[in-house]
């Protein structure tokens, strides 16, 4: 039934947002140049690695060692109000409807943070990684990282059709308000190090 949804609810949003999917990676193109999806390999079902699709928000400048700026550099006006309208994420619903996403469940990560979680942390990877999530609509990117995972695993051990519809219906409400965008100062969560497993 899970799947279902997915694929009804994604394939249903993709019909209805194409013209603005359009629009938005119209003004990409125009404003920030190629490329105008942001992709990156991600940890997905059991840790095997995806693809993950977003719309650009950032520029690819460099510093004098070749290595990116930092985001809050690279991040355009337009990326902020782009993110502000959550309208990045949409390129994920073709996550979805390939399988390696559910439009609910913990949100993928990078692949550099494997090796870092805790035994409790890993239960995350054990369902598909979601465009939204229990931590989503309870913080999103306002709670430390250690929050964050202590709710991806409540919704692991918890996780049902009531509760992913009723995750859904109030991620369209946070849009709607423009809540939990960035974290504290900063435009996106700093990076995670690691977390101190109690024996």
């Amino acid at each position: 039934m899970k799947r279902l949804l997915d694929i009804t609810i994604s394939l249903m949003a993709v019909m209805l947002l194409s013209p603005l999917m359009a629009l938005v990676a119209l003004i990409i193109r125009i404003r920030m140049g190629k490329p105008v999806v942001f992709k990156q390999q991600r940890p997905g079902l059991n840790g095997k690695p995806f693809f993950l699709y977003k719309f650009r928000t950032m520029t690819l400048e460099l510093d004098h060692n070749n290595k990116e700026l930092s985001d809050a550099v690279r991040l355009t006006p337009l990326g902020k109000r782009i993110r502000k309208l959550s309208l990045d994420e949409f390129p994920q619903l073709f996550n979805v409807i390939k399988g390696d996403m559910s439009l609910v469940g913990p949100r993928p990560l990078l692949m550099e943070y494997l090796p870092l979680y805790t035994s409790d942390q890993l239960m995350r990877h054990t369902v598909k990684p979601g465009i939204t999530g229990w931590a989503q609509i309870n913080g999103r990117n306002t709670i430390t990282w250690e929050e964050k995972f202590r709710l991806d695993t409540w919704y692991v051990k918890n996780k049902t059709l009531f509760l992913d519809c009723k995750i859904i219906f109030v991620t369209l409400l946070k849009v709607l308000k423009r809540e939990g965008i960035s974290h504290q100062d900063t435009v996106t969560m700093e990076k995670f190090s690691g977390t101190k497993e109690v024996l």
